[in-house]
C-alpha cells in the first residue's frame, strides 16, 4: 500500500486538502468494502467446508459403529 505524499499545494492551501482528503477517503472505503467482500466469501467457504466434513465424520463414524457392531455379531456366533 503506497501513502500519497503531502503535496506542496495541499500544504498551502486548505481547499485543496480537502479535496484530496475526500478523493483518499473514497478510495479507502472502495478498498474496505472490496475487503469486506472478500472476508464475506472466505467466510461462507469456511461454513461451507465445516457442513461437508460434519457429513464425512457422521458417515465415517456410521461405518465405524456397524464394522464393530459386525465384528461383534462374528465373534458371537463362532461361540
Amino acid at each position: 500500500m503506497a501513502t500519497q505524499p503531502t503535496t506542496s499545494l495541499e500544504k498551502e492551501s486548505l481547499e485543496a486538502h480537502v479535496d484530496l482528503c475526500a478523493l483518499r477517503y473514497e478510495q479507502l472505503d472502495n478498498r474496505m468494502t472490496k475487503l469486506e467482500s472478500k472476508v464475506e466469501h472466505i467466510h461462507d467457504d469456511i461454513l461451507h467446508g465445516q457442513k461437508s466434513m460434519t457429513k464425512v465424520l457422521i458417515g465415517t463414524a456410521g461405518t465405524v459403529i456397524a464394522a464393530v457392531a459386525s465384528v461383534i455379531v462374528t465373534i458371537l456366533l463362532k461361540m
